[in-house]
């Protein structure tokens, strides 16, 4: 059965608390071998902690991503990069995410929270750079400047999660070693240049991903998102590109293993 990695999930939400081993379930039975659970707040760390090990080496495995995301200022506290650090010493995530910069919010048109964001994303690079950890990226009306930061560290690897840029852009990024995720809107046939960037950009630096319990696919619109729904994604990929399913299964599964090291 061919695998695929779910590289970009919010199962931690409450949206899924009445059914989140159901969840899993179904992702199993579609093939789905891991989930990166990203993190939003640092409240929420301890929740994913708890979610991915009690998973453990069961299928698919889960593994965290701790990060402080950019839409959720007003719950940040200035200690919470040192929590961070300590998160990261003792508890090994995957990567650092999701973090950076949102300048489509309505708080985004204060100056001020323009600002705090930038701080705490460069903050959580600096992290991401110490540990060689990769970062999954957040970037809404903001890649010129996340490219401009992102080029301050040369070593440094990650995920644009949900890329939503030109295709220029989406050579600057995979030029800096960087991959680019794909979900559910691609799948609508009205998505005309999120479809043209699948079908011209080298497959090998594409990552699928759910953004579960949001962006859900066209089969599933205005309904929860969850991982078993990442194989609709793979086929529209294998549709718009001319090949078979089971070929983008295979290298996006080989990109998110080499990204995070599964």
């Amino acid at each position: 059965m061919m695998q695929l990695i779910d590289s970009h999930s919010h199962i931690d939400f409450s949206e899924f608390n009445d059914d989140r081993a159901a969840a899993i379930e179904r992702a199993n039975d579609a093939g789905i071998s891991n989930i990166i659970v990203s993190a939003t707040t640092a409240e929420r760390w301890s929740l994913i902690k708890i979610l991915c090990d009690e998973q453990g080496d069961e299928q698919p495995q889960c593994h965290p991503a701790y990060g402080l995301h950019p839409m959720f200022m007003g719950e940040h506290k200035s200690q919470h990069i040192d929590e961070l650090k300590h998160w990261i010493e003792n508890e090994k995530p995957i990567a650092i995410g999701e973090i950076g910069l949102d300048y489509f919010i309505d708080d985004a048109n204060i100056e001020t929270n323009k600002e705090s964001q930038l701080r705490l994303f460069i903050a959580q690079l600096e992290l991401a750079d110490e540990f060689g950890l990769p970062v999954i990226i957040h970037a809404r009306k903001s890649l010129d400047i996340v490219l401009k930061h992102l080029r301050q560290y040369p070593n440094l690897t990650g995920s644009i999660h949900s890329f939503s840029g030109s295709e220029q852009q989406a050579k600057q990024l995979i030029n800096l070693g960087f991959y680019l995720g794909f979900g559910g809107p691609i799948t609508y046939t009205r998505a005309t240049r999120l479809r043209k960037l699948i079908e011209t950009l080298p497959l090998e630096s594409l990552l699928l991903e759910t953004d579960s319990p949001d962006q859900p696919d066209a089969l599933h619109y205005n309904e929860r998102n969850e991982p078993a729904y990442l194989l609709n994604v793979a086929h529209v990929v294998a549709e718009i590109r001319g090949i078979g399913v089971e070929e983008v299964a295979q290298i996006t599964t080989i990109n998110a293993q080499k990204l995070f090291g599964l």
